[in-house]
């Protein structure tokens, strides 16, 4: 009799285990990144009352008789799988297409977490709703992420320009064939812009580009550059630089780089790409499925302020719960791999978030089947209890 009743005991205390677990699913279904538990139980060690014994030539064997002596939790799981993304369009809103985890950090305290609805603080900084830092991966090394709003380029003078393109065979064109004018903008010294007329000569059987400053007062003439070209070579052109005071510009030598000039087809799509930039002061930024947050300067340059850094671990099931939405690594979860979105990670999701993934109809049932474990186990202890009291009653 006493055993059924601690075995009743023993089962009651696991459903009731069950139903706090289930209680805390439900009070996050709508928790952003939330991963639901599971709890499995397992039965305790059982009592011999008789054990197996071999088969005879007179008799067969027989099998042991053992009584259980009630359960006991086996698991309480952290489920990790995926949910549904919610679309947000908010920029600092991030879901995860994969099995990765955001990387956090509470000064030298490293944690990990699927909500992904990040903040800038007063410096910057992309933080979580608790202020937690977002790392980034740079070269094996965690850094935090930060987007200054105020942040400018300083302004860069024109040093290269590129011809890129084809010329045709000078021998397969008119004499004197030209192509028609382009214009090019480059920075001189003091970060000031000005447009450049170019076009390509034929002359004695060899190209020629001829650059120009039509907005200089007065105009500055074709200041003329030979393009040379050898076969077989690699590249096959080279040029001459050009000195861009002769345009009335006060800078100074520029390269013109041949590299990826070629003399092939029959039409002039050679085009001149200088570099140089002016002074751009930040506009906006953006985050891509590769975790790049690139900010967006006035100057139309694209700069990387950073690669947002997600961790994968060889056993999400060993994470610790550290609440707030945080995970912590154990021994038994593996030490994180940590690195860029992509190999596995996962990409990331911009202007979306990770809703939980707590199903309610799953808990509803077995919340269900909870209570009327617990109900079942309540019948076994008074059933034994009577049953204690009938024995009482015969010493009347």
């Amino acid at each position: 009799m006493l055993r059924s009743m601690y075995s009743g005991i023993s089962g009651m205390k696991n459903f009731q285990t069950k139903l706090d677990v289930i209680g805390n699913n439900i009070a996050n279904v709508n928790t952003a990144g939330f991963k639901k538990g599971r709890v499995t139980f397992k039965d305790t060690m059982n009592q011999m009352v008789a054990g197996a014994s071999a088969a005879t030539e007179n008799r067969g064997g027989t099998n042991p008789m053992q009584v259980g002596l009630g359960s006991t939790l086996a698991t309480i799981d952290t489920i990790h799988t995926g949910s549904s993304l919610q679309t947000t369009n908010r920029t600092l809103d991030l879901g995860i297409d994969g099995d990765g985890y955001f990387v956090v950090k509470d000064g030298q305290q490293t944690f990990y977490t699927r909500a992904g609805n990040f903040y800038l603080d007063d410096n910057g900084t992309l933080v979580n709703a608790d202020g937690l830092k977002v790392q980034s991966y740079n070269k094996g090394l965690l850094e935090d992420i930060k987007v200054n709003v105020n942040a400018t380029l300083p302004p860069l003078a024109t040093d290269e320009i590129k011809l890129e393109g084809s010329l045709p065979n000078p021998v397969d064109v008119l004499a004197g064939a030209t192509s028609d004018v382009q214009q090019m903008k480059v920075v001189d010294s003091s970060g000031v812009e000005h447009t450049l007329d170019y076009q390509y000569v034929e002359n004695s059987g060899a190209w020629e580009i001829h650059f120009s400053n039509q907005m200089a007062n007065p105009p500055v003439g074709a200041q003329v550059i030979p393009l040379t070209y050898t076969a077989g070579n690699t590249p096959p052109y080279t040029s001459n630089p050009l000195d861009l005071t002769t345009l009335g510009l006060p800078t100074g030598t520029v390269n013109i780089n041949v590299e990826n000039l070629k003399q092939e087809g029959d039409s002039i799509t050679a085009q001149a790409s200088p570099n140089g930039n002016l002074l751009g002061k930040l506009e906006s930024f953006s985050i891509g499925p590769t975790g790049e947050v690139n900010g967006v300067y006035s100057n139309g340059l694209i700069r990387s302020q950073g690669i947002i850094a997600l961790a994968k671990f060889s056993n999400t099931s060993g994470l610790l719960k550290a609440g707030n939405n945080l995970f912590q690594a154990t021994i038994n979860s593996g030490t994180p791999s940590i690195n860029v979105p992509g190999d596995g990670r996962g990409t990331i999701a911009p202007g979306t978030l990770e809703m939980s993934n707590v199903d309610l109809s799953e808990e509803f049932t077995e919340m269900i089947t909870a209570q009327r474990g617990f109900q079942a186990n309540t019948r076994i202890i008074t059933t034994s209890d009577e049953i204690l009291q009938e024995l009482v009653n015969l010493k009347r």
